[in-house]
C-alpha cells in the first residue's frame, strides 16, 4: 500500500496540471483543491481494491467535477457593473472548462458506467442546490438533508459500491460537518451565509427582507448548533467503526471536530 501522503501529493500534482490554463489563472486565479475532500476520496476508493493507475484517475476525474460544481457556485445573481461582467462570465466558463477535463478523461477509459453514475451525483448535487439556494425547504430538517446531499452524493457514487456501510455514513457526516462548520464561520463574521439564509427564511418568514434582530440571531444559532453537534456525534460514532481507516484521515477528522470546539467555547467566551 503506498504511503497516504505521497499519493496525496502525487494526485493533487496531476489535478492541479489538469486545471492549469494561463488566461483562466491571469484573470480568475486558480481553483481550490479541497485536501479534505480530496484525502476522503482517496480513503473511499482504496477500500474498493482499484488498480493504482484507475485510482488515480478516478480520484482525478471525481476532484475536477468537485472543483466544477464549486466554481460554478461562485457565481452569483447580484447586478454587476460592466467592468465585473467578464469575470463572471468566466468563472463560468471555468466551471465548464473543468466539467469537459472530467468527461475527457474518462471517455479516454472508455468507463460509461462511472460516467453515468457521477452523473448522477451531479444530477443530485445540482437539485438540491435548486432547494437550498432558492430557499424552498418548508422545516430545517428538510433543508439540512439538502445540504448534507449537496455535499456528499458524488461520495455515494463510491461508497455505495462497499459493502460497510459505515464508509458511507462517515464520508457523509465528514463532508457534511465541514460545510456546516464553513456556512457558521461566514455568519460569525457577517458574512453572506446560504444556509443560515435559507433557516432564517424557514424559521422567520415574515422577516425575510430584514436582517435578523440579536435575539433571532441566536436563535438561529442554537438550532444550527444542534444539528452541527448532532452530526459531529455521528461522525465519531462511524469513525469508530472503521479501524483500518488511515492515520492521515482520522487526525484530520478529529482536527475539524476540534475546530468547531474552538469556535465554540470563544464565541461562549465572548458573548
Amino acid at each position: 500500500m503506498r504511503d497516504v501522503n505521497k499519493r496525496l501529493a502525487d494526485v493533487k500534482e496531476k489535478l492541479e496540471q489538469k486545471i492549469r490554463h494561463p488566461y483562466l489563472l491571469k484573470n480568475i486565479g486558480s481553483p481550490l483543491i479541497d485536501e479534505d475532500k480530496l484525502l476522503l476520496l482517496l480513503a473511499v476508493l482504496e477500500q474498493l481494491n482499484l488498480p493504482e493507475s484507475k485510482l488515480e484517475k478516478y480520484a482525478v476525474t471525481t476532484m475536477l467535477v468537485q472543483i466544477a460544481l464549486d466554481t460554478h457556485e461562485l457565481v452569483s445573481n447580484e447586478k454587476l457593473k460592466p467592468e465585473d461582467l467578464k469575470e463572471r462570465q468566466l468563472t463560468i466558463l471555468a466551471g465548464t472548462y473543468y466539467s469537459a477535463l472530467y468527461y475527457h478523461i474518462l471517455s479516454k477509459l472508455e468507463d460509461v458506467k462511472m460516467i453515468r453514475s457521477l452523473a448522477t451525483g451531479i444530477k443530485n448535487v445540482n437539485e438540491n442546490k435548486i432547494t437550498v439556494y432558492q430557499k424552498d425547504p418548508e422545516a430545517v430538517d428538510t433543508l439540512m438533508r439538502s445540504v448534507r446531499k449537496i455535499e456528499s452524493s458524488l461520495f455515494d457514487r463510491y461508497t455505495e459500491q462497499l459493502d460497510d456501510p459505515d464508509w458511507g455514513e462517515f464520508a457523509a457526516n465528514f463532508l457534511f460537518v465541514k460545510r456546516l462548520i464553513a456556512e457558521k464561520e461566514l455568519f460569525m463574521k457577517n458574512q453572506s451565509s446560504v444556509v443560515f439564509s435559507a433557516m432564517k427564511t424557514i424559521l422567520y418568514p415574515s422577516n425575510h427582507v430584514n436582517e435578523p434582530s440579536n435575539d433571532q440571531q441566536n436563535h438561529l444559532l442554537i438550532a444550527y448548533d444542534k444539528y452541527l453537534d448532532h452530526t459531529i456525534q455521528l461522525l465519531q460514532k462511524h469513525a469508530s467503526k472503521l479501524p483500518l481507516m488511515n492515520g492521515l484521515l482520522a487526525q484530520r477528522t478529529e482536527s475539524i471536530i476540534n475546530q468547531h470546539r474552538s469556535a465554540a467555547i470563544t464565541f461562549v467566551e465572548e458573548g
